[in-house]
């Protein structure tokens, strides 16, 4: 295992939006523009940065029979100073966020990566898991919101004042909630089409779904 491994793994081969398809509430919720993207990405890898770090550290001394709710005590930690940062100082972003800050808590990727990940590994291996998953978590919003925004509005804005107009004529539909799952359904379908022709061009076979998301988690089957 690698630190270099480890850390871009989340970013395309295992990415949590476009390989594992987790996070689809905030994904499909908080992506009508490019600074909303941005901003819940920033805020999703502080707290998988950090709650990966303490649960790491924390995993011998965690009972295996109360491990769940410790994860959630100390992630919600995290996001409230995540939330109270963002009110304090970008007001106005938090307040376009709104409930999916607090709703990081209960994030199928912050939790599921603390139970699949760090909670099993070192310090450093589930920081640089944390942040990988985070800069992909990060860099799927941003693509996603990049078209919504680009379609929906005409315009690209990345933050606060620094807007650029793009296109005169829009189509609202992009940043209606049926914009999201119609963005994210061609997205989604366009990787996979240029994964299964890049494998084909290699004379490999298709890449076949990644095993790894809430079905193989353990978090709801504890009482199992």
């Amino acid at each position: 295992m690698k630190f270099s491994q480890e850390l871009t793994r989340g970013i395309i081969k295992e990415n949590p939006i476009f390989r594992l398809v987790l996070g689809m509430c905030p994904t499909l919720a908080t992506t009508s523009s490019l600074e909303n993207g941005i901003g819940m990405g920033v805020a999703a890898t502080f707290v998988l940065v950090c709650s990966n770090l303490v649960i790491s550290l924390l995993r011998k001394a965690i009972p295996a029979s109360i491990r769940i709710p410790c994860y959630i005590v100390i992630i919600a930690t995290f996001v409230t100073v995540v939330d109270l940062l963002m009110q304090a100082f970008i007001p106005a972003l938090a307040t376009s966020l709104g409930i999916f800050v607090p709703l990081i808590v209960v994030n199928c990727i912050i939790l599921g990566r603390a139970e699949a990940f760090a909670a099993k590994n070192p310090v450093l291996y589930s920081v640089a898991d944390g942040l990988g998953m985070g800069i992909g978590f990060t860099l799927a919003l941003s693509l996603i919101a990049t078209v919504r925004e680009i379609i929906g509005n005409g315009t690209l804005t990345v933050w606060k004042e620094l807007a650029f107009t793009l296109q005169p004529s829009t189509l609202t539909l992009a940043i209606l909630p049926a914009g999201g799952f119609i963005t994210l359904g061609c997205l989604l379908a366009l990787i996979n089409h240029l994964q299964t022709r890049s494998a084909l061009a290699k004379g490999q076979a298709a890449p076949a779904p990644l095993q790894l998301d809430c079905r193989s988690c353990n978090i709801c089957n504890i009482g199992e």
